[in-house]
């Protein structure tokens, strides 16, 4: 019962990973045909993130009162109409509406899906599961591709994932009944499997407001900088290959892809290391890597090891996003584990979208040479918020 319910965890991360991409995928298409300038994607994008911004805010409220389950199906239900809305566009005004369902939908799956995982499952879990949305992220893009080769149908592609979201649907409906029995015996059955043992795992009472217990607004950062790290890698990095290294689009675009793949060879590699190694090692490992791959694209080098920085960013960014997302119940207990991954959530989707046009700002009045520089300021940031963080429980005896 449990492993069925796990497996349709898992295909709802894929789907939560398939609209990721497809924007940017289908942009140059769509700005022809339906006449928008090209910074329109961007404001788009920024729609789509402010809605996940507030569903992850509200996230802990609404999963208490509706159930992980319920919570799932519906946001998944949004987020389908949503793309379908997409294919049925006929103006940009169409899209910014159909825009703000898709991420509020989204942010409230992925809370309530990272805190389920995190409080019932253990560590390998946790790692697979962002890897299989790095599944999803890859397949999106590729089924776009496809419908844009062959005759620049953008809507097709848009209308094949709203197909599969809403199969998705379908399952998650006909699952209701599980995810409740799974839930009434989880004392029983899931925490035999998890790591998180009672409410007072930072010795303070359960009453508190999730703000105010010591360490949330140090992970909060932590999230904060991890995704500033991400995104804006994946944003400027292949801009920053051609403007300064002076390689080819392709072979940048390339590199960058590697790094992609950095991100889901390394989570999925994670999730075995996690039966011998703790979450907090991870993350400090996973960090280090991280700071030594920025470290590289700074040096003089030859292109090679621009390449090898690049990977090694996505190596160390795997397992601190996962790893960081398992120890929230551990760290902060069950009561308030939901609310805190709400904001953890909320804050590194503030991350993705804000930090990267701050470096694009910053760019557009110096130049793209000051890349490297931001990364790691950026990586030096998240790497002292997470030792601050680890540093404040040790001095508690956690």
């Amino acid at each position: 019962m449990t492993t069925m319910l796990l497996i349709i965890i898992y295909l709802a991360f894929i789907s939560l990973g398939l609209p990721d991409a497809l924007l940017g995928a289908a942009w140059p298409v769509m700005q022809s045909d339906l006449g928008a300038p090209l910074d329109t994607a961007g404001y788009l994008f920024m729609t789509v993130a402010g809605g996940t911004i507030i569903s992850s805010l509200i996230s802990g409220k609404v999963l208490k009162r509706f159930g992980t389950g319920k919570v799932t199906f519906v946001s998944v239900f949004m987020t389908a109409v949503a793309i379908l809305g997409f294919y049925f566009a006929p103006s940009i005004i169409w899209l910014f509406a159909c825009a703000v369902p898709l991420g509020l939908g989204a942010g409230a799956v992925d809370a309530g899906l990272n805190d389920y995982v995190a409080t019932h499952y253990k560590a390998h879990h946790m790692s697979w599961l962002h890897c299989f949305w790095g599944v999803g992220a890859t397949l999106g893009p590729i089924i776009m591709a496809r419908f844009i080769s062959g005759n620049s149908s953008w809507r097709n592609g848009y209308f094949t994932i709203a197909c599969l979201q809403f199969a998705l649907v379908i399952i998650l409906f006909l699952s209701l009944p599980l995810w409740n029995k799974v839930t009434s015996s989880s004392n029983a059955v899931l925490n035999k499997d998890s790591n998180v043992t009672n409410d007072k795992v930072i010795g303070k009472p359960k009453d508190e407001k999730p703000l105010q217990m010591k360490g949330v607004k140090l992970a909060m950062a932590t999230f904060l900088f991890y995704s500033g790290v991400e995104a804006t890698v994946g944003l400027w990095g292949s801009s920053f290959l051609v403007s300064t290294k002076g390689l080819s689009k392709a072979l940048a675009a390339q590199w960058v892809s590697l790094y992609y793949g950095g991100i889901t060879v390394g989570r999925l590699i994670t999730g075995f290391i996690t039966f011998r190694v703790t979450n907090r090692t991870l993350i400090r490992m996973g960090q280090m890597i991280a700071l030594c791959g920025t470290i590289l694209l700074l040096l003089p080098l030859p292109s090679i090891f621009l390449l090898t920085g690049f990977v090694l960013i996505g190596l160390g960014l795997a397992p601190i996003f996962p790893c960081m997302i398992h120890e929230t119940p551990a760290r902060f207990g069950k009561t308030h584990s939901q609310t805190i991954m709400g904001y953890q959530m909320a804050t590194a989707y503030t991350g993705s979208t804000f930090l990267p046009p701050l470096l694009g700002t910053i760019a557009a009045n110096s130049t793209i040479g000051i890349f490297p520089f931001v990364i790691v300021l950026y990586a030096v940031a998240m790497l002292l918020s997470a030792e601050k963080l680890n540093g404040s429980f040790v001095k508690r005896g956690n």
